[in-house]
């Protein structure tokens, strides 16, 4: 634990996360910029539950305040943040004429909305520049990779024979651009989420998480690393970063990986496969879980609920690669003296999961997003003041507010320039024609399409935020799934989507979350990345189920298929994992890693003939395995 301690976690993030690299500010600045931020959070409580606002003054108004704070905190280099209380005038100027532009379309709107299409040179101008000064906020705070993907779609559109004034029309000054869906739900529901998040890290819930995984694994084969995957999963809960995730808990629970006897780029890869995880991981599932309802116009319970058996699979996946390291390698657990007592911990401090029991339940019985969020915040307050050390003092409800206003900048300006990429497919149908040339491509065959699928999404999501990571993916290619594949239910293609999205944050060569842990752990960031990608096998054969088998996402299934597919699936990834890992009861020859694997596969296929074929592979490994070798008294035990 003494290693941890010397963890420099915000440095970290600063290096591996854009959203954290922000300037640094002392004295009267920073009271200056606490406060705008502080003002941000209320406006976004008051826009939310009281104002009566047109939807488009409401989204323009957000926006030009993300704007406005952006050039306040973030420096165009990543050196230049490094200057106390400096502010170069550009930024100023930028800051300002950026919230301007924002400004004009709420002063004018209903002129505006009178015109329609017919807008003037000066709308242009100021749409142009407004477009403009948005892309650089994204660059400073996401970075480059999604404003090539939005650049290459605008292109894209003047290639189309599109004039200027039309698409500026359109990305400026309609509900289908910058102030479209991705915005609409960012300023409503994603960023009252984000300051949830920020009131529960104030109450030291991350803490109570680990020590809670601690006392549920720490003894077991492995339990460090176990002790990762489990805390990770819950702090996935509320947090809405794949490389914050990594970066919080890593940097406890990889050291003492690396002290229980892990291999460095093992430990880390563990953590990154789990901390990306998170995002999956339901009720909030980084966000996106409120852009899917909006996009399939389903309801947030069910989207909540059809999400829980993967996060499952997918968590119990990396458990299993984890423990049959650890028999391979004969790695222990921790000490008793180290394991905190579970009832003891539970009882102490269980009142911090209410929050989260009051988010779900509300939202359960029918509550809009916004209030479900203003209630769990204010449980969130009221249970920290059962115990001194999770109680939120005047300051720290002031740096929660903060906190959550500077988490929702990066979000926000994902979510604008997501917006432009989901005006032209709109505008042009360019989504279609995508759809058109994927099925040449795979020549009708929907095996090949839905891998073909995967790769443009792992290639689209690589260094994009989780909710614009799923915006893309949503509006490029969910719908190609639709059209190759018309049988598939809508739920089943946003899931296929968003899973190869959010995995992109452990594929190499970006691989940001494996990158964050390698920092820590001292290892190599691609073989890390590579590790990482192994472990997490499970979120890329997931998606492949939820296509064949929409039934595991709870769409129009009974309790026997959510029997059979509980069971077989599980079957499945233990006989992955152990083939992967080339071991079981003891070290599996290449021929029975190979039949493994390939059982486990079987199971994928939701047919009766397939499911069958799977489990006779697998029943004949596991009794070579746990039968045979266990007769064999010369087989050293692990």
């Amino acid at each position: 634990m003494e290693e941890a301690e010397q963890i420099d976690v915000d440095a970290l993030m600063a290096e591996y996360d854009r959203e954290s690299n922000t300037r640094h500010y002392t004295g009267v600045p920073r009271k200056i910029v606490r406060c705008i931020l502080v003002v941000f959070s209320l406006y976004i409580f008051y826009m939310n539950l009281f104002s009566v606002w047109p939807e488009q003054i409401r989204r323009t108004s957000f926006v030009g305040f993300i704007i406005f704070m952006a050039f306040a905190l973030y420096p165009a280099k990543k050196k230049s943040a490094k200057r106390e209380n400096y502010v170069p005038w550009y930024d100023i100027v930028l800051g300002i004429v950026g919230a301007a532009c924002f400004a004009y379309f709420i002063i004018n709107f209903e002129t505006l909305s009178a015109r329609a299409t017919r807008i003037t040179q000066l709308d242009v101008i100021v749409g142009v520049v407004g477009l403009l000064i948005t892309a650089e906020v994204c660059r400073r705070v996401v970075g480059i990779p999604i404003l090539v993907v939005a650049g290459a779609f605008i292109a894209y559109a003047f290639y189309a024979g599109y004039s200027l004034k039309r698409i500026v029309y359109t990305l400026f000054y309609t509900l289908d651009g910058i102030l479209g869906t991705p915005i609409g739900v960012c300023s409503t529901f994603i960023v009252l989420f984000i300051i949830l998040g920020s009131f529960l890290e104030k109450t030291n819930i991350g803490t109570f998480f680990i020590d809670m995984a601690n006392s549920i694994a720490g003894r077991a084969v492995g339990g460090p690393a176990k002790v990762a995957v489990i805390s990770s999963a819950l702090e996935g809960m509320y947090s809405g970063s794949s490389v914050a995730n990594t970066v919080g808990s890593g940097s406890v629970t990889i050291p003492v990986m690396k002290k229980a006897g892990y291999d460095k780029d093992f430990a880390a890869a563990v953590e990154a496969a789990a901390s990306t995880g998170g995002q999956i991981m339901p009720p909030i599932m980084g966000a996106a879980a409120f852009l899917m309802a909006e996009m399939t116009e389903t309801s947030y319970a069910t989207i909540a609920l059809a999400a829980v058996f993967p996060a499952i699979l997918y968590f119990s996946g990396i458990f299993l690669m984890v423990h049959f390291e650890a028999k391979k390698t004969g790695l222990k657990g921790l000490p008793k003296e180290h394991i905190p007592n579970f009832f003891k911990l539970f009882f102490q401090k269980g009142y911090l999961f209410l929050p989260i029991v009051v988010l779900i339940t509300t939202m359960s019985i029918g509550y809009t997003a916004s209030r479900a969020a203003c209630l769990a915040i204010l449980t969130s307050i009221v249970v920290s003041m059962f115990r001194e050390d999770t109680r939120l003092t005047p300051q720290t409800f002031v740096e929660a507010l903060e906190n959550g206003a500077k988490n929702t900048i990066g979000v926000a300006a994902a979510c604008s320039i997501a917006g432009i990429i989901v005006g032209i497919v709109s505008l042009t149908g360019l989504g279609l024609k995508l759809a058109d040339g994927l099925l040449t491509l795979s020549g009708g065959i929907n095996i090949i399409a839905l891998f073909l699928t995967m790769i443009a999404c792992l290639i689209l999501g690589m260094g994009v935020p989780t909710t614009a990571n799923y915006v893309i993916m949503a509006t490029i290619t969910a719908p190609i799934i639709l059209k190759l594949m018309p049988e598939t239910p809508v739920l089943a293609a946003h899931f296929f989507v968003f899973y190869f999205g959010v995995v992109a944050d452990i594929t190499p060569p970006v691989a940001l979350a494996a990158y964050a842990g390698s920092a820590i752990s001292g290892g190599n960031p691609i073989r890390t990345g590579v590790i990482a990608t192994k472990l997490a096998i499970s979120a890329f054969i997931i998606p492949y189920m939820f296509v064949l088998n929409p039934a595991m996402l709870m769409v129009n299934t009974s309790l026997p298929q959510i029997i059979q597919f509980s069971i077989t699936s599980m079957l499945g990834m233990f006989a992955i994992a152990g083939g992967l890992e080339g071991f079981m009861k003891s070290k599996l020859p290449i021929w029975q890693r190979i039949l493994a694997v390939a059982g486990g596969l079987m199971l994928i296929e939701p047919s009766l003939t397939t499911d069958l074929i799977g489990i006779v592979i697998i029943v004949f490994i596991i009794f070579i395995q746990y039968v045979l070798k266990g007769k064999d008294k010369s087989v050293e035990s692990v």
